[in-house]
């Protein structure tokens, strides 16, 4: 359990799972620890001392760090996340690779992922209508996001969205990680979620 000083009141700021790590940011960037961290419950940890972790994994940790970071910062939905958040949330993402027309997630269907724009377009469509073609509801240029409804209702995908440019490149968070994550900006995702209601007319 990671907590961290705010406001001078001791806050939760993540809790570690399997699989999760700490400490990184303290040999990333030579600086003194940003939280503390209790242990619940009994754990096995595996460690790594400074030199170790600077000779294997520094350099590509903070490249993609530092790159995503960048991106992220630009993106409004992030505007008012800290560093501390901001790193840990380019340390989770993951990256997907589209081709034009083809289809990211489809309507109806159990959602497990939100996704970022990093690269290119896509559009969202929808069948308004049983029976009939599907309309363009929305395009996603580079910073937005989708996804994310289905994840915070628990309901079925509303929309089918499609790859318009040659390429698309997503930031990926699992259902798991964008709750963890993103639990703080619940609030905002909510508000945003009337874009979804009101198809494009030409």
């Amino acid at each position: 359990m990671l907590q961290k000083k705010i406001d001078d009141e001791e806050k939760l700021v993540k809790t570690c799972a399997a699989g999760d790590v700490f400490g990184e940011l303290a040999l990333l960037y030579n600086c003194p620890r940003a939280a503390s961290v209790e242990c619940k419950e009994r754990a096995t940890l595996w460690e790594l001392d400074r030199e170790t972790f600077n000779r294997i994994v520094k350099d590509a940790a903070m490249r993609k760090r530092d790159r995503y970071s960048e991106f992220l910062h630009k993106v409004p939905l992030f505007a008012n996340i800290d560093q501390y958040e901001m790193m840990t949330i380019s340390d989770a993402v993951k990256v997907e690779t589209h081709n034009q027309d083809e289809c990211i997630i489809e309507q109806g269907d159990v959602g497990e992922t939100f996704f970022i724009m990093l690269e290119g377009e896509c559009v969202a469509k929808k069948v308004l209508v049983e029976g009939q073609p599907p309309q363009q509801v929305m395009t996603h240029p580079v910073g937005d996001h989708f996804g994310e409804l289905a994840l915070l209702r628990n309901e079925p995908r509303a929309a089918s969205v499609y790859a318009s440019s040659p390429q698309v490149k997503l930031l990926c968070l699992d259902r798991k990680t964008f709750k963890r994550l993103l639990g703080p900006l619940e609030d905002i995702l909510r508000r945003e979620a009337q874009r979804y209601e009101v198809p494009v007319t030409s």
